[in-house]
């Protein structure tokens, strides 16, 4: 399989669904919402024709793969070759007009992620990259932060909105790194942090209550940008089991502050 090639096509693919997210923004009412969950966990009409059009496109691209998607129009299942899609990462900054906000699309093969794009709509900015190929941002190739310290560099996390159980130790994490770096930062799309930390912006990021669509087009970006990702124990399994560790060359201090209080 020609992975250059494919994820080439579903940068293409992902600007144009990106062009229909856009348009969709200008008129967007609030009276669209719609809740999957509690009154944090939104969805609208914007998600559900974007998945379809993004899997409408990767069917005509690997017609024998399978499908791991956020809101589920599609059959679900895992094949050699699966897509995991966010169609709409960072919904709630849509629905209020925060401009942050990507698609994206992932390609896993064996359990092992082998092409990403993610696409930030505001921004036009598209990111991507294929196993063995490096990353790139427009067209042009990026690395992750060479800074050696917190000292040097702003990390970014995400705020938990449904099961609190560990905010506390979360918490505590948060308090040593606002101490530690030069900022923090939650801008409320997983995949866009994965991107930032792929071409170097921020020097890392954390998470837990993760699913595989948030970062699975990311997870590639970070890997061929340079950079490490881990689970918080400092493992492999990060994908599917709901928290991640991804940076340059301060990876390792971030997981050792995680693993303080975690």
């Amino acid at each position: 399989m020609n992975l250059e090639n494919i994820t080439l096509q579903v940068a293409e693919l992902a600007k144009a669904v990106g062009s229909f997210i856009r348009q969709e923004r200008r008129t967007f009412s609030y009276d669209k919402v719609e809740y999957k969950g509690g009154k944090s966990d939104l969805v609208s009409y914007v998600d559900k024709e974007s998945e379809k059009q993004i899997i409408s496109g990767l069917q005509k691209l690997l017609p024998a793969a399978g499908f791991i998607t956020e809101e589920e129009t599609t059959i679900q299942g895992q094949k050699e070759y699966t897509w995991i899609i966010d169609p709409l990462d960072g919904t709630t900054n849509f629905v209020h007009g925060i401009p942050n906000y990507c698609v994206s699309i992932g390609l896993m093969h064996e359990g092992k992620i082998v092409s990403g794009v993610v696409y930030e709509v505001a921004n036009d900015e598209c990111f991507y990259a294929w196993k063995a190929g490096g990353a790139y941002l427009n067209g042009s190739k990026i690395q992750v932060s060479g800074a050696p310290s917190f000292s040097e560099c702003v990390l970014a996390t995400g705020f938990p909105y449904y099961e609190f159980e560990r905010l506390e130790e979360y918490l505590k994490i948060l308090n040593q790194l606002m101490k530690d770096t030069q900022g923090l930062r939650r801008m409320g799309s997983a995949a866009a942090d994965m991107a930032y930390v792929a071409c170097g912006r921020y020097g890392g990021y954390f998470e837990y209550n993760l699913n595989s669509y948030d970062i699975g087009a990311g997870v590639i970006l970070v890997q061929e940008a340079g950079g490490i990702v881990t689970d918080f124990k400092g493992g492999g399994d990060f994908l599917f089991g709901r928290e991640m560790v991804a940076g340059g060359k301060i990876h390792q201090n971030l997981l050792d502050t995680i693993k303080k209080y975690w």
